[in-house]
């Protein structure tokens, strides 16, 4: 990867210090700040209206909209949800949804998701709504599929799953768990927070009922998307004003109307992953943008477990450190999410020392409480973890790999 192009589009790169604290919260691309910019600058005006300025910022919009709906290949732009944070969305998408179930229909959640998917789920037990705890094998962490099917049954009607744990890095088989829930005649709505800044997101191959994301951790604003097959969001009533219909998809979910100028910008993501395509790939003939978005994202994959194999080797020969999930920086396997503890120092007490060369790493739960906590893990004060993406460079990784042998 040409790795000095892709940091000369992300402005904050040029400071001095290394961000790897990025599933906290990416950097975001110049050209995302440009489109806020120029939105605000010259089509700031409520839509609907029949003069012209207005006219022309529904278009921009419906573009911005519709280039995200190819983003994530969904069917048709009505699919496209947008909010102020993921966990407003799933919040939203559960007091929405229940509205159609009945006193002792079940939700399953899981002990390995960020918080944002399991309290809006769990909340429902107030309405008589038996939610079931999907639990990871305790020694290796990971979900297995043969425990889901023993908490499914006729009554479940969703299953809430993250696509990449936030503190494992490890990556769920979300179309085989898709298959299972549908088979067992249940939705499934997926968390793909700390997933999509690493990898393509494609609704239809995965075959989810709902999907959600953060723009602000996919190198944009702080924004969210949740895609809902089209009839699923049609037959829900939402939460938006009483005179919007059924029919006002996805308008009825989005309350106040969503934000303008950020939802604009995310053509500056669409845009700079085009070009990348293009910098990484000059000899490629013509080339259609899901294919595009296939092949630079494989090449991503590719980048991300170059630079974390040496921490990861480094982190695994350690004696005193255990990397708490998969040891391994196969792609196909984790993103580069990168989770550990000491053996006698605690994680607060690592970071801090870190923080001192200029290196932004992080100690915590992540919101994954559950996870943190059934893994025994509280008393360290949660886990060190390092979250690379692929503006980092092997030069970054290999510096982080000096500071720790220092402070550790």
């Amino acid at each position: 990867m040409d790795i000095e192009y892709v940091r000369s589009q992300f402005p904050a790169l040029e400071r001095e210090f290394t961000f790897m604290d990025n599933a906290g919260g990416s950097q975001t691309l110049r050209k995302v700040a440009e489109r806020i910019s120029g939105y605000l600058l010259h089509h700031n005006v409520q839509l609907g209206a029949s003069y012209k300025v207005s006219r022309e910022a529904g278009e921009k919009l419906n573009y911005a909209t519709k280039k995200v709906c190819e983003y994530i290949n969904a069917a048709r732009p009505e699919e496209v949800v947008m909010g102020p944070s993921s966990s407003m969305l799933l919040r939203i998408l559960s007091t929405c949804i229940s509205k159609q179930w009945k006193e002792g229909d079940e939700v399953i959640v899981t002990n390995t998701d960020h918080e944002a998917n399991v309290s809006p789920w769990t909340d429902l037990k107030n309405k008589g709504i038996n939610v079931k705890l999907w639990k990871a094998n305790p020694e290796s962490l990971e979900l297995e599929l043969s425990d889901l099917n023993k908490l499914l049954t006729k009554r479940t009607k969703l299953v809430a799953v993250t696509h990449a744990s936030n503190i494992l890095g490890s990556i769920n088989p979300i179309k085989e768990i898709a298959k299972t829930v549908h088979k067992a005649g249940a939705l499934i709505c997926v968390d793909g927070v700390a997933y999509a800044p690493h990898r393509r997101i494609d609704v239809r191959k995965l075959d989810v009922d709902f999907y959600v994301f953060s723009w602000y951790k996919t190198f944009g604003p702080h924004l969210a998307v949740m895609y809902g097959r089209y009839n699923l969001l049609h037959q829900m009533d939402g939460i938006n004003h009483y005179f919007f219909k059924k029919k006002d998809v996805p308008y009825k979910f989005q309350p106040g109307n969503f934000n303008f100028e950020l939802t604009y910008s995310l053509l500056g993501i669409t845009e700079y992953f085009e070009q990348l395509f293009k910098n990484e790939f000059p000899k490629a003939k013509k080339v259609g943008f899901q294919d595009k978005m296939n092949k630079v994202f494989e090449h991503i994959s590719k980048h991300e477990e170059r630079i974390s194999k040496p921490l990861i080797n480094y982190l695994s020969e350690h004696p005193d450190i255990q990397i708490i999930g998969k040891a391994t920086a196969d792609r196909k396997k984790r993103v580069p999410t990168i989770s550990f503890v000491h053996s006698t120092m605690k994680s607060d007490e690592i970071v801090e020392r870190v923080d001192d060369y200029r290196v932004g790493i992080r100690f915590g739960d992540f919101y994954a409480k559950k996870l943190i906590e059934d893994a025994g893990l509280k008393e360290k004060n949660g886990v060190v973890r390092v979250s690379l993406v692929h503006y980092n460079s092997l030069d970054e990784v290999k510096r982080l790999i000096w500071v720790l042998k220092k402070v550790i």
